[in-house]
């Protein structure tokens, strides 16, 4: 199947400190686009892939599950440290779960995350009834471009297929478990008014990892798709001031050509 247009991965080839950036369930990388384009602007390594399923129509995310997401994110992380000194990731939604796996699992390669309203679990009752509804049921209503910001859109499925929210609760469950072992040095932003994710999961995240270096920040304006809303400046530029912090390399003069 095609990709739908505006879906695309996006690469961009810069200096020595790269960042990898998780979209979410149901989504496609255009959520995350212009933040990517800012980081590379900046001169950063940039890689931002489209998730197995995704970008194209629900039915072929129908065929998808949590290992095959976490598995083309994990490619892209191997790919990014065998080329730069020092790797952060960065995730919206599901792509925050995404985020925290990595960082569990790779330790020391993953320099540190950004996460923007993070999932951690599927809400209400209607979560109890998946294993058993999904042999019922196809779809369920979709929940893409959660935007307060009039007039912006988000590229992203009009039906969540309930197989795929099968999985996605089952990796969620597999990332709670494993949130002690995050260590990284970690920024959370999250909106308070937020339809898709409760601030709950953020809270949730915060009490869990083992991280001592942590930022939680408030998206006022932004309701879930904060990258493509009234806050998204302030998401890319207290990333980047992260990443400077972290990274001193980044925003001295000549690195921008990886020199």
């Amino acid at each position: 199947m095609p990709v739908l247009p505006g879906a695309e991965p996006y690469r961009h080839e810069g200096g020595e400190v790269g960042v990898l950036l998780c979209h979410g369930f149901t989504g496609s990388p255009q959520s995350l686009r212009p933040w990517a384009e800012y980081l590379a602007e900046r001169g950063l390594t940039v890689s931002l892939p489209l998730l197995p399923g995704h970008g194209t129509r629900w039915e072929d995310m129908q065929l998808t599950g949590w290992q095959d997401w976490y598995a083309e994110v994990d490619r892209e992380l191997r790919a990014l440290t065998e080329r730069c000194a020092q790797v952060f990731v960065f995730g919206l939604s599901m792509g925050g779960a995404l985020s925290l796996r990595l960082a569990a699992r790779h330790g020391d390669e993953v320099a540190g995350l950004v996460l923007v309203n993070p999932a951690n679990k599927v809400h209400g009752l209607s979560a109890y009834a998946l294993p058993v509804a999904r042999h019922l049921v196809r779809t369920t209503k979709g929940i893409a471009s959660d935007i307060a910001k009039p007039g912006n859109v988000e590229i992203g499925y009009d039906r969540v297929p309930l197989h795929a929210a099968h999985s996605l609760r089952q990796f969620f469950r597999v990332v709670d478990g494993e949130l002690p072992q995050v260590t990284q040095p970690l920024l959370v932003l999250h909106s308070p008014q937020d339809h898709v994710v409760p601030p709950a999961d953020s809270a949730r995240i915060l009490s869990r990892v083992s991280s001592t270096d942590v930022t939680e920040l408030l998206l006022e304006q932004s309701y879930h798709v904060a990258t493509l809303d009234h806050d998204a400046d302030r998401i890319f530029a207290e990333s980047y001031a992260f990443i400077g912090r972290l990274a001193p390399s980044v925003g001295k003069e000549g690195t921008a050509a990886g020199g």
